[in-house]
């Protein structure tokens, strides 16, 4: 698949906003959690709610074709981004033992660091949507009254 053409803010499908608004809401869902493992769980969600956006703004799917993963659409879709998608594709084993409720899934740090990883794959998607990308940093990824570690993760 080739990218689409950029497209105005105001052209973006209903679609793409609704999938941004679901994201935004589960990054804070995620943020103001006390639960290790529904706050990776739930970032994780924003990620792919994210990504679904994207899809939505750029993907022309062909009803002939196996549909993929979103993962794995993004990368044909929005290669720019393929190291954040690698990444989010990693954490669906570690997500889908969170939301089972396995004890050791996820550590408070893995979750902390992944909320603010989907904060920033949020403002990513929206500037390549060509929207102003939401606030991003401390002030938005503090989690129980802390800020989270700042290790290096992918970039746009």
């Amino acid at each position: 698949m080739r990218p689409e053409p950029f497209l105005h803010p105001q052209a973006l499908p209903a679609t793409t906003h609704a999938y941004l608004d679901r994201s935004a809401a589960s990054l804070a869902e995620a943020v103001a959690t006390p639960d290790v493992r529904r706050r990776y769980a739930t970032a994780h969600v924003s990620a792919l709610q994210a990504a679904a956006a994207l899809l939505a703004a750029r993907a022309n799917p062909d009803p002939r074709r196996r549909q993929r993963n979103a993962w794995v659409l993004l990368t044909r879709v929005a290669p720019e981004l393929t190291e954040w998608a690698q990444f989010f594709a990693a954490g669906a084993p570690k997500r889908a033992a969170a939301e089972a409720g396995a004890r050791d899934a996820v550590t408070e740090r893995e979750a902390d660091d992944l909320v603010r990883d989907a904060d920033r794959f949020l403002a990513t998607v929206e500037s390549a949507l060509g929207l102003v990308p939401h606030r991003t940093g401390p002030q938005r990824t503090a989690v129980a009254g802390r800020v989270l570690h700042d290790l290096e993760r992918p970039s746009a």
